[in-house]
């Protein structure tokens, strides 16, 4: 995916002035109820970013209701699920020059005032990937059933492969800076789970420091959940299939990215 293949406000084409600086991305399947709503919230948050809507293969007016709202449209042929949406929004990011790049999904569950703390952390040197973590001590969102004891397991291992507490490994909200834009753009993993889980393994694989940040999170406004009760009950296992993939891939070499 290139500059070429995202429309702009006024046409396709690399973005104008200011300098390319933080590009926030919001992956996004017929979300045409919510879309409109996230961009001008984010603009709202930050005013100086670039917003991009990464369009999965929708059948609604996810795309045209994004690109009215005044952000830029990368629509996709076809349904590649979070990650290959991502990778492509990764790709761009790189592609343009950008130095920061946040993913926030495009349902609203994301307040985009969090964005600010997330991007303080990562200016600071801190860290690479900056995680907007629902269960770090802020907010009252919670997880029930099959997915509390998967979510509690994961985060324990994770944390222990990455060398750093790792609460919520499945949050999408998450800021990386240019070193991790450049891995994620070539290594950014495309299967379930993997865009949260297996990237945490591969960056920190990489040589990237990784930390987390407390997050209020809402609930989902519109649209439909991509799991439901059948889901939930395997989720334990992928979670273990997520986590040793990660573990056999090959590690990616600086000079890979």
């Amino acid at each position: 995916m290139t500059t070429e293949n995202v429309q702009g406000a006024t046409g396709p084409g690399l973005l104008p002035a200011p300098a390319r600086d933080l590009l926030v991305v919001l992956p996004a399947l017929n979300e045409q109820e919510s879309v409109a709503r996230v961009v001008h919230e984010v603009r709202r948050a930050q005013p100086g970013a670039s917003v991009l809507v990464v369009d999965d293969g929708s059948t609604d007016a996810t795309a045209a209701r994004a690109a009215q709202a005044g952000a830029l449209v990368m629509s996709l042929p076809f349904n590649l699920g979070v990650g290959g949406a991502m990778r492509a929004a990764y790709r761009y990011a790189r592609e343009s020059g950008y130095c920061y790049v946040v993913q926030v999904d495009a349902d609203g569950q994301h307040d985009a005032s969090e964005i600010a703390g997330l991007l303080e952390v990562c200016r600071s040197g801190t860290a690479d990937v900056v995680i907007g973590s629902r269960f770090a001590g802020r907010g009252d969102y919670a997880v029930r059933g099959p997915r509390r004891w998967a979510m509690r397991l994961l985060s324990v291992t994770l944390s222990g492969i990455v060398g750093t507490a790792v609460k919520d490994p499945t949050s999408g909200f998450r800021l990386v800076n240019r070193q991790a834009i450049a891995l994620f753009a070539e290594h950014y993993p495309e299967e379930y789970l993997g865009d949260t889980v297996e990237a945490l393994v591969i960056a920190h694989r990489a040589g990237l420091s990784i930390t987390q940040v407390p997050v209020a999170m809402r609930a989902r406004e519109t649209g439909t959940a991509s799991t439901n009760p059948l889901r939930s009950a395997v989720y334990l296992m992928r979670v273990v299939v997520a986590v040793g993939l990660a573990l056999v891939r090959r590690t990616p070499r600086s000079q890979d990215f």
